[in-house]
């Protein structure tokens, strides 16, 4: 999958690609018809951040660390069509637990895992009759993943709480600035808060800066992602946010194509960045611990537990669990 990182010719080493890379560069490019905020960029990005996990090396320690049972169970697993392949790691985990896997993909991103379980099974038939996909209600399951928002989750436990499961909620991302961060630094946190136009519950939706903090050497190194504006539909968001608060008298900072604006809540609009004052790093991590149910993670070069390095949101590894469940203990406590 790593060679769909750019449009260069296929590796030739590669014998499946005889069979299934022209039809795979081509949904690559057919996947924002379908949703405009898929962007081939975007596409290619995603499946190359996905593949790199696929060493047998890497997948064989991830799953010698867990016991499975011999009886596998259908694992009903309904999916986010927020970024593209969003529910690929759900996907492998219940593979390689020697589960059966049912999925209900959100029609936002229906193309590109459909595809990949074809690729699979041509490489591995036994797994033609552990994976099934399904457009109607989900049932004849006996365990359920499922990832939406806090909406939908209330709806998951109404309908599916009776069944073993993991059923994530809205979440976001932070960042913590001290001030004295480099230029390239600042902007690898870009990539937090730009990567995938900000959509992801990995992307960075608000920063914490010292209550004398200066946003102009962030601006400035923010300015490498000034071409995010040429998408429409995040054009379309800046416009719209811009407007609803010039016209609310609410104070702000814009360069453009990022609104900033001093905001307590987590989650900020697309197309803006909240950000909020403090004075102590302590008494930070104290209220980000308090938060830790609504925060995915948090990037820092700060000392602060269990943080990621500025611009490292987008890079999880096997083991960082959405929502901090391992969905691999689960699996295997079935």
């Amino acid at each position: 999958m790593t060679q769909f990182q750019s449009t260069e010719t296929p590796k030739k080493n590669l014998a499946i690609n005889h069979l299934f890379y022209d039809e795979f560069t081509e949904l690559i490019y057919r996947a924002k018809i379908y949703n405009g905020w898929f962007e081939e960029e975007q596409v290619r990005r995603s499946i190359s951040a996905l593949g790199a996990w696929l060493s047998k090396e890497d997948l064989t320690t991830w799953v010698q660390a867990y016991s499975f049972a011999e009886a596998p169970k259908r694992i009903g697993v309904i999916m986010a069509g927020n970024i593209p392949l969003v529910g690929f790691h759900d996907f492998i985990s219940v593979l390689l637990s020697g589960h059966s896997i049912l999925i209900k993909q959100s029609s936002d991103d229906k193309l590109l895992l459909s595809f990949l379980a074809k690729v699979l099974v041509s490489i591995n038939p036994e797994f033609e009759s552990r994976i099934n996909f399904t457009e109607s209600r989900m049932s004849n399951f006996e365990a359920l993943i499922a990832t939406g928002s806090d909406n939908s989750a209330r709806y998951f436990e109404h309908y599916f709480g009776r069944y073993p499961n993991i059923i994530r909620k809205n979440r976001n991302s932070v960042a913590v600035l001290s001030g004295q961060e480099s230029k390239e630094q600042l902007t690898a946190l870009g990539d937090d808060v730009f990567a995938y136009y900000g959509l992801g519950c990995r992307n960075v939706s608000k920063v914490y800066v010292p209550s004398d903090y200066k946003f102009d050497s962030l601006f400035e190194a923010l300015y490498e992602y000034k071409d995010v504006v040429v998408n429409k539909k995040y054009a379309n968001n800046f416009d719209y946010y811009r407007a609803l608060y010039l016209m609310g008298g609410n104070d702000m900072l814009e360069n453009g194509f990022l609104l900033v604006k001093e905001d307590e809540a987590l989650a900020s609009p697309i197309s803006m960045l909240h950000y909020e004052r403090y004075d102590s790093l302590s008494e930070l991590e104290s209220l980000l611990n308090s938060q830790k149910d609504e925060i995915q993670c948090v990037v820092s070069q700060e000392d602060i537990a269990g943080s990621f390095d500025l611009g490292g949101a987008q890079c999880p590894t096997l083991t960082d669990y959405a929502d901090g469940v391992d969905t691999m203990a689960f699996l295997s406590s079935l």
